[in-house]
């Protein structure tokens, strides 16, 4: 293995360990459970409180006002700068972002119909004391920064190599998804789905593997669970609720890869290449652990430029705000409307009435309006199903929301932003597929605790 300077021993383990405490190690906070860069956004966010919903707005114009503005300057060929990926986009996304101007504008400025700059909707992204789309300015302004501590330095690498043999037999997945899947499932689904963005773009993952990692481990974090077992009055099943979520998230892991939509993704990469040869294979005269490390310390080597990485992490922020929260802002809008002031998601749900009939699970009729109203948001099943009377059916609405694991109006509109192989079709399906399969998992779960 070719020797390496102290600098970049330094770069793979001092940053790379920095990488897995902020977004990987819990630590016990006044609120709760939460990793450090979560700590770090709300800490932020209690700062730029009194101004962050403007901030949004005037992101939100630039987005859409630079989306209608480039479309005057055609693209040069063999050209694409940092104006082209902060605002080139065809016209479907700049109405998209036309969209989430006008919801903002309505809820700022309190205008237009009562649906939209309702607090149970728009508020709910908007509100500057913990609105979603306000807390993902924060969280992406730390998230893009830091990011490269996880990625640019050899953890992923090192990873790669020793994980592999768990990751593709159970998952389809490389070896390297594995620090995705913890960071996911640790600190918060967000975070997932932006790591497995980036590792996607540099064609570290293939379209169907981005797109399994994506959707099948980006789970809410510990510190949200708490928050939907107090909304649904279910804080002494704490434990057995995650416990049966980590068992049947798991098990659809195995399951998801393997059926449509996500076995019908190209197993190609973004740039289009096909994989050549066997990937992650441990060269001759190597074992995982030495492979690991030299596979580490190359990526360490490559990255050891620290302005160029910052200057990649500013663009990464840019990016995030500008291409990606206001798809959220307008998507998770309009599912939020369907979900609180029509009976779309309800009509969409009563045909799981006569399956948790069959189940045993009581007030299967109530519980069955909130099997697909978790498409619009993951808390408003708890929030419907709160007043049930049953503790086993509120454990169940409860479990089944979070495995979900698809809403709108956080991580199914974040992958709608990124560059990740799925459409709302395909998170739609996903979804729905996700939820039939969970169903008789914790209803069987359930029974065994009740």
């Amino acid at each position: 293995m070719k020797k390496h300077s102290f600098y970049i021993w330094f770069l793979f383990i001092a940053l790379s360990s920095l990488g897995v405490f902020l977004f990987i190690v819990p630590v016990i906070t006044e609120s709760g459970i939460k990793v450090p860069i979560a700590v770090l956004a709300n800490y932020l966010a209690g700062v730029v409180e009194p101004f962050i919903h403007w901030f949004t707005f005037a992101v939100f114009i630039i987005a859409a006002a630079g989306a209608l503005i480039i479309k005057a300057f055609p693209k040069r060929d063999g050209t694409h700068t940092l104006i082209d990926s902060l605002f080139r986009v065809n016209w479907f996304w700049t109405i998209v972002r036309i969209l989430a101007v006008i919801f903002a504008a309505m809820y700022l400025f309190d205008f237009g119909p009562k649906q939209i700059n309702s607090d149970d909707t728009a508020g709910i992204l908007l509100d500057p004391a913990g609105g979603l789309v306000t807390y993902m300015f924060v969280l992406f302004f730390f998230a893009g920064l830091l990011l490269p501590l996880l990625t640019d330095f050899g953890l992923l690498d090192f990873f790669g190599s020793m994980m592999v043999k768990v990751m593709r037999p159970l998952f389809k997945t490389p070896g390297r998804s594995s620090i995705d899947s913890l960071a996911s499932f640790v600190g918060d689904g967000t975070i997932g789905v932006l790591l497995t963005s980036r590792q996607y773009e540099e064609n570290n993952y293939t379209a169907r593997e981005a797109a399994t990692i994506a959707t099948t481990f980006s789970v809410v974090s510990i510190t949200f669970c708490l928050v939907v077992v107090e909304t649904i009055r279910i804080q002494h099943y704490f434990l057995e609720f995650y416990g049966t979520v980590i068992v049947v998230t798991i098990i659809l892991a195995m399951i998801m890869p393997r059926i449509y939509p996500l076995n019908k993704k190209p197993d190609t990469f973004f740039n289009g290449k096909a994989p050549v040869g066997e990937r992650e294979k441990v060269e001759e005269g190597f074992n995982v652990f030495s492979y690991g490390l030299k596979n580490a310390l190359e990526k360490a080597e490559e990255n050891k430029n620290l302005a160029k990485i910052f200057a990649s992490g500013s663009k990464n922020v840019l990016e995030m705000w500008l291409a990606i929260t206001p798809i959220i802002m307008a998507f998770a809008t309009i599912a939020l409307v369907l979900a609180e002031f029509t009976s779309v998601f309800r009509i969409l749900g009563m045909p799981f009435e006569p399956i948790l009939s069959l189940l045993q699970i009581p007030e299967a009729s109530e519980a069955a309006q909130t099997m697909i109203v978790g498409f619009a948001d993951m808390l408003l099943p708890s929030v419907l199903g709160s007043g049930i009377e049953s503790d086993m059916t509120r454990f169940f609405i409860a479990t089944v929301s979070v495995t979900q694991l698809i809403y709108l109006s956080e991580v199914g509109g974040l992958i709608l932003g990124t560059r990740l192989p799925l459409k709302l079709w395909d998170l739609f399906v996903i979804f729905l597929i996700r939820t039939l399969i969970s169903i008789p998992l914790v209803a069987a779960a359930a029974h065994l605790i009740f």
